[in-house]
């Protein structure tokens, strides 16, 4: 076996899973703001795309994925950022974000620059991608007194030039925080004096609540790449659905690459998504039921004297109470069937911290701040 594996604490999802078992096992109503697995309905176009496609004869699906995908993605950019894309140079589907970056190490990783960068706190896909890729992690920090953004100073000349990829995430997971464009801008042009690659992964770009963020394909597509995710967008975690736009000459060495690796969505998975990225009003909707949820929690938390961030509609990033850890505050919230994930979690610059995902009902988003201990 693979000695990573026994190095490799339970991954979040798996110990979320336990959790949320044990809390069930109490019978009483469980209220789960850990894995950001929203409850909403798919919208049932989507759900119906899916069914109309479904063939009588199965057959493999290309790495490429249908014209029909590529042009339906690169509509989506058209119309949500203003930009033009070639759907067959510049777009390739992936079986949703994860996937696509746990994958990315593997392909895009120089054995004679081998630092890949990503952040801390962070979704655990990075670091783990990294190690499996034989990659060296080296985590940036982020932390509330710089609006959880890297120090790009800090970095020398000489880790840059053995620097392979850079992780990025904005809309951020967990913190929810947002980048200015400058940020972008400065690290496209890094990326380009050094010669690394930039991968933003930006599955929460439309889950805001006041101005829309950017997509760094706005900045940039030389040397990056970004990712996008039907998951939040369009209710369809389970469906696992994405693509990759950026620099032509990766995705061309991507779709070479990731022929190895089966990864290429089933033709009906695909035509649902061809109906989700051409259809922006299920996405207000689905916004504006994060944004009410986000709302009810983000008033009571306020009340209770916590401090908390998150600019965007799916997360909220919550300081705990003075002289608590975030292990002992999510223990106090579990033994009222409260789940949330500890900051640590994500990194050790999380601790202090709990993650809260809008996922719970608004109901039960109300029903859950009269349960909370003060």
């Amino acid at each position: 076996m693979n000695p990573l594996l026994s190095r490799l604490a339970a991954y979040l999802q798996e110990k979320a899973n336990a959790q949320r078992e044990a809390a069930l096992r109490s019978g009483k109503p469980v209220y789960d703001f850990g894995i950001g697995d929203p409850r909403e309905p798919t919208p049932e176009f989507i759900r119906n795309a899916l069914r109309d496609a479904i063939p009588e004869v199965s057959q493999y699906p290309s790495i490429a994925g249908t014209p029909a995908l590529r042009k339906a993605a690169a509509g989506y950019l058209r119309r949500r950022f203003g930009l033009s894309l070639d759907p067959d140079a510049e777009i390739l589907p992936c079986a949703g974000a994860k996937e696509a970056l746990f994958h990315l190490p593997l392909c895009a990783v120089s054995p004679d620059r081998p630092i890949c960068w990503y952040p801390d706190p962070a979704y655990p896909v990075y670091e783990r991608a990294i190690l499996f890729a034989g990659g060296r992690p080296r985590a940036y920090a982020l932390r509330a007194e710089r609006r959880f953004l890297p120090d790009l100073d800090r970095i020398g000349p000489q880790d840059w030039r053995r620097t392979s990829l850079w992780f990025d995430c904005y809309p951020h997971n967990p913190t929810g925080a947002g980048a200015p464009r400058a940020y972008h801008e400065k690290l496209a042009g890094l990326a380009k004096e050094h010669g690394f690659l930039v991968v933003c992964d930006e599955p929460y770009v439309d889950l805001y609540v006041d101005e829309p963020p950017h997509s760094a394909l706005e900045v940039s597509r030389q040397s990056l790449i970004a990712i996008h995710s039907l998951s939040k967008r369009s209710g369809m975690t389970g469906y696992r659905s994405g693509f990759i736009a950026g620099d032509p000459e990766v995705i061309r060495w991507l779709r070479e690459a990731r022929a190895n690796f089966g990864v290429a969505s089933q033709g009906f998975i695909q035509q649902a998504a061809v109906a989700a990225w051409s259809d922006d009003a299920h996405v207000e909707e689905r916004r504006r039921i994060f944004a009410a949820k986000r709302q009810v929690l983000l008033a009571h938390l306020r009340r209770l004297g916590l401090a908390v961030n998150g600019e965007g509609a799916f997360y909220l990033w919550v300081r705990v109470p003075q002289g608590e850890t975030s292990e002992g505050y999510a223990e106090r919230l579990a033994a009222r069937n409260i789940l949330v994930v500890p900051g640590p979690s994500f990194g050790a610059e999380g601790e202090g911290f709990i993650r809260l995902a809008m996922v719970p009902t608004l109901e039960d988003c109300r029903a859950a701040t009269e349960l909370w201990p003060v």
